[in-house]
């Protein structure tokens, strides 16, 4: 699990990345995202993946913390997922009025000639 979660976090982050670096803005949008994506799953790995754990104290098991899941990790990437989705809807309407005015969303205002 924990490979395959590392994985995951590598390709996002690889591929957040390298659409940071192009040059249209929407690319970078796109890439911002996933990079957000892959934060997100580095917090949850980071609050020690247990399946089947409960999330709510019982009396017998009162005495082992590790019996439980970890609410931390679950309410950061909560909020992280709100604030991410407000950003991108941020960027998508600057975007739509960079456009408007400049009439591309070529990072630099200028369309390369192809």
């Amino acid at each position: 699990m924990e490979l395959i979660l590392a994985l995951a976090i590598g390709v996002l982050t690889g591929s957040g990345v390298w659409l940071i670096l192009r040059p249209r803005t929407f690319q970078v949008i796109m890439g911002l995202s996933l990079v957000s994506y892959a934060v997100n799953l580095f917090i949850f790995g980071a609050g020690r993946i247990k399946l089947g754990a409960p999330p709510v104290i019982k009396e017998a098991l009162a005495t082992d913390p590790n019996q439980y899941a970890d609410p931390l990790p679950q309410a950061l990437v909560l909020t992280a997922i709100v604030i991410g989705f407000a950003t991108t809807a941020l960027f998508l309407v600057v975007l739509l009025a960079s456009r408007g005015l400049t009439g591309t969303d070529h990072a630099d205002g200028v369309e390369p000639d192809q």
